[in-house]
């Protein structure tokens, strides 16, 4: 065990890794490298205990017209058929309508946990001056807020029956405007812990109150953005291969029903959705994590996993749609302080938060539509494994001229690792 490894300077720590865990002088190489000569302090501030960085490539897919605006996206992901799937389904969009978009509402919620010899009854009936008590006490964190365009909107109360009896819960509704408003939802809580435990004991001192915890919520139902795409069935022809625009179409809209009945195949479903998403939401400095736990709890709200995105066919007019929450920020946290999240969010025009909702459900719906295309023509693996098949060359320090003849040889063929080495060695043999 070691005592005071966070007061380590980064080379001391990188020393430690050397003596205890028998470091590679190459590995000690790549993490020197891996440092910023100019903003590693910068960098250095993001985490704890850091000793490098690990880089994720920062692409960009190219014509996207959302609202008859076009955004070119800027998107971090280790995995590239992510990149090219959305730029091939937002080019193909560009020429039908683009993706249409609205964000139905920007609510975000915070809970304050508490135990109190108070029944719901009479907690529901003080409710009134309990928000009013609350609202004051955070009046000054809330003015600069409040200023623009946000602050809190709503208090409800709740209570958890649990076997060690009742549990309260206080769901505080905020808007956020532009800032993604973890930390001002969080100061804001536990502050109001405060206030409530003192005007309860005020109110009644024989009856006791404990706050248990005050926290933001990352299930975000009330804010929401709805993503939509719609052409002609005979517009679909470019994507149907071997098949009619009209069987590609059913085919497709098969795939995404069995996705909302089938819970194994939802998963992935909307894996798909995310992985557009994610890459805009990492590239602009926002929490990824927060936002896939609130789209896949989203995604249960009807008592089963289910596909968040749906397929319609009326009239001869194919639409797709995704509606799912979303809650970013374009101000404060990392969206202001990374370099590459500001330079992200410049070449997305600097958009508000709601802006950048509709951006990211763009592009959740643009890899979404691609994938289940590939799933219902030539299957996924096609596309997967020419990405795969240039990661493999590239492990095995491939030249361009047999990164070529690969490219070839490969183009009909199974593709594996085993396979492709193989093939190298005959061609150096």
């Amino acid at each position: 065990m070691i005592a005071g490894f966070s007061k380590l300077s980064q080379q001391e720590k990188i020393d430690y890794l050397i003596k205890e865990r028998g470091l590679s002088h190459h590995a000690t190489e790549l993490l020197i490298n891996h440092h910023h000569p100019e903003l590693q302090e910068t960098y250095n501030q993001f985490s704890e205990n850091t000793i490098s960085n690990f880089y994720l490539p920062l692409g960009i897919a190219p014509n996207f017209v959302i609202n008859s605006k076009w955004y070119d996206l800027p998107m971090v992901t280790e995995e590239s058929s992510v990149v090219a799937a959305a730029a091939k389904a937002a080019k193909f969009w560009s020429e039908r309508g683009g993706f249409k978009t609205k964000v139905i509402s920007t609510l975000k919620k915070g809970q304050l946990f508490f135990k109190a010899d108070w029944s719901f009854y009479e907690l529901s009936t003080l409710l009134p001056q309990i928000e009013d008590k609350l609202k004051q006490s955070v009046a000054e964190l809330t003015t600069s807020m409040e200023k623009r365009g946000g602050g809190i909107r709503d208090i409800d109360l709740d209570q958890i029956e649990l076997k060690t009896g009742t549990t309260y819960a206080l769901d505080v509704y905020f808007e956020t405007a532009d800032a993604m408003g973890a930390n001002f939802i969080n100061s804001c809580l536990e502050k109001m812990g405060d206030s409530l435990h003192h005007l309860l004991q005020i109110h009644n001192p024989n009856k006791s109150v404990e706050i248990i915890m005050a926290i933001l919520s990352n299930y975000t139902p009330d804010c929401l953005v709805e993503c939509t795409v719609t052409c002609s069935l005979d517009e679909l022809k470019p994507y149907a291969a071997d098949f009619s625009a009209r069987e590609f179409a059913n085919r497709f809209k098969h795939a995404v029903d069995i996705a909302t009945r089938n819970t194994s195949r939802a998963v992935t479903h909307n894996k798909g959705i995310m992985n557009g998403i994610d890459a805009v939401i990492i590239a602009t400095g926002n929490d990824f994590r927060a936002i896939e736990a609130g789209a896949h709890a989203y995604a249960s709200r009807n008592g089963k996993y289910a596909s968040l995105s749906q397929a319609e066919i009326k009239d001869d007019i194919f639409s797709f749609s995704l509606c799912l929450p979303l809650a970013v920020g374009t101000i404060g946290g990392l969206t202001s302080i990374h370099p590459m999240a500001k330079i992200a969010l410049e070449i997305l025009g600097n958009p508000s938060a709601k802006d950048l909702m509709q951006i990211a459900a763009a592009s959740g719906l643009a890899n979404n539509f691609s994938a289940v295309a590939a799933l219902v023509t030539s299957g996924i693996q096609k596309g997967h494994m020419k990405m795969h098949l240039s990661n493999i060359l590239q492990t095995l320090g491939a030249e361009q001229d047999e990164i070529e003849q690969a490219e070839n040889y490969f183009k009909d063929k199974q593709v594996s690792h085993s396979l492709v080495k193989a093939f190298i060695k005959s061609l150096r043999n």
